[in-house]
């Protein structure tokens, strides 16, 4: 009887097991960079920055009837960074990068629960910031609607810090940690509609902050609405993508935001079977005596406005505003590889204080190849800087070096070890 009773235990374990989906992959990506201007303005004599970076994850799936659990674990690592025969980490950089369940609820309604990216769109607003080793996060609910070509997503956050190993404070709920636009909570509803050629979709989005420099008032948090929309069109060969978002309300410690707004406009041709012509624009509106500037706040930066990241990448917070107009063409050398070549003109949005708008032109190359069972890619960028970038950037072009690029590459492999 015993056996019995086994045999059907095992028995029903494997029926358990085969109605489910269990995945285990992972994703090694060092790469290398030579850093003699990227992100600012290097001075002249300064010694080029030059390393390497690895992330690494390791990812697991679980898939069952009703729902699916997601965990990966993330460490970022610079080469060297621990001495010889250390026998801990110093690095402190380990991770539950994502942890998060989602629940079915039953006629095109579910949620998902827990730490994980969030990405709409181009990634202009909400986005995972994938270009950098240590990617970005929520803690997160979101409840999620989906039937055919329409989905709706409301997402609410409210984050605290942690006081112990039992958790959260039992006294009180300020929140203290500061810094790149981190909130107090969140709350979002997000809505794309898709036809067969043209999808729309609309963005509220409200983070609210901890006041926490002297000047504001004590224990008090100031909200801050961003609203807008993302339109996408393709046809023939011929496709465009635009962008329109506002500001208002607060920033962090009681900085007023009226009306400032980000609009874009990106025009995409296939010329042929190998290459693909690209035009666009983009308006950022920058600080006024009403209103701070605009900020694309948890999006991915880097795919905009340049790949040196000038603006708006951890920088260029509250400043002049952005005129952005650029120009690509990706030419596809083979099945297996592309180059795109990319140049972008940067201007004020607001003149500076000498009066200039003008700051200069920046020219990116990415060459991108499939090895077999990896990814290959290598890039060059130059900024040639105008009078107005080095006063931007507090310096002046006598003090600067007189070449400012960056260069990199970057091998991804992502293994299924079990799918």
């Amino acid at each position: 009887m015993k056996k019995i009773y086994l045999s059907i235990s095992i028995l029903t374990l494997m029926i358990q097991f085969a109605q489910a989906q269990f995945t285990l992959d992972g994703e090694f990506r060092p790469r290398t960079e030579y850093r003699n201007g990227y992100g600012d303005i290097i001075a002249d004599g300064a010694d080029a920055g030059f390393g390497t970076s690895t992330r690494l994850r390791l990812n697991t799936g679980y898939t069952a009837e009703g729902y699916q659990l997601y965990v990966s674990l993330q460490d970022v690592m610079t080469w060297g960074e621990n001495r010889q025969l250390l026998p801990a980490d110093t690095n402190n950089s380990f991770a539950v990068f994502e942890a998060w369940a989602d629940v079915k609820l039953g006629s095109g309604w579910s949620t998902k629960l827990g730490r994980q990216m969030i990405n709409y769109d181009d990634e202009r607003i909400l986005g995972p910031v994938g270009w950098t080793q240590q990617a970005r996060n929520h803690d997160v609910a979101i409840i999620k609607y989906k039937n055919d070509k329409f989905m709706l997503d409301f997402g609410l956050a409210f984050n605290q810090d942690k006081s112990d190993f039992s958790g959260f404070s039992s006294v009180g709920t300020a929140y203290t940690t500061a810094g790149f636009f981190s909130y107090k909570a969140m709350q979002y509803v997000y809505l794309k509609q898709q036809w067969d050629n043209f999808s729309a979709s609309f963005l509220a989005l409200n983070n609210t902050f901890q006041d926490l420099v002297s000047g504001a008032s004590a224990g008090t948090v100031s909200s801050l609405l961003t609203a807008g929309s993302h339109l996408e069109y393709y046809k023939g060969g011929f496709g465009f993508k635009g962008n329109l978002f506002i500001q208002t309300g607060e920033r962090q410690n009681e900085v007023d935001v009226n009306g400032a707004y980000l609009a874009g406009l990106d025009l995409s041709i296939k010329a042929s079977s190998k290459v693909e012509l690209g035009l666009g624009t983009e308006i950022t509106s920058g600080k006024k005596d009403n209103s701070a500037a605009f900020f694309p706040l948890y999006g991915t930066n880097h795919k905009f406005n340049g790949f040196m990241d000038y603006f708006y990448v951890g920088n260029h917070i509250n400043s002049v505003g952005l005129v952005d107009i650029h120009a690509s063409v990706n030419f596809k050398l083979s099945e297996k590889s592309d180059i795109l070549v990319k140049a972008l003109n940067f201007s004020g949005a607001e003149a500076l204080p000498s009066g200039d708008k003008s700051l200069g032109t920046e020219l990116d190359l990415v060459f991108s190849t499939k090895l077999k069972g990896a990814g290959l890619s290598v890039g060059y960028s130059q900024m040639f800087a105008n009078d107005g970038m080095y006063e931007l950037k507090g310096t002046t072009k006598a003090a600067s070096a007189d070449g400012q690029n960056w260069a990199w590459a970057m091998l991804t492999i992502k293994p299924k070890f079990l799918n």
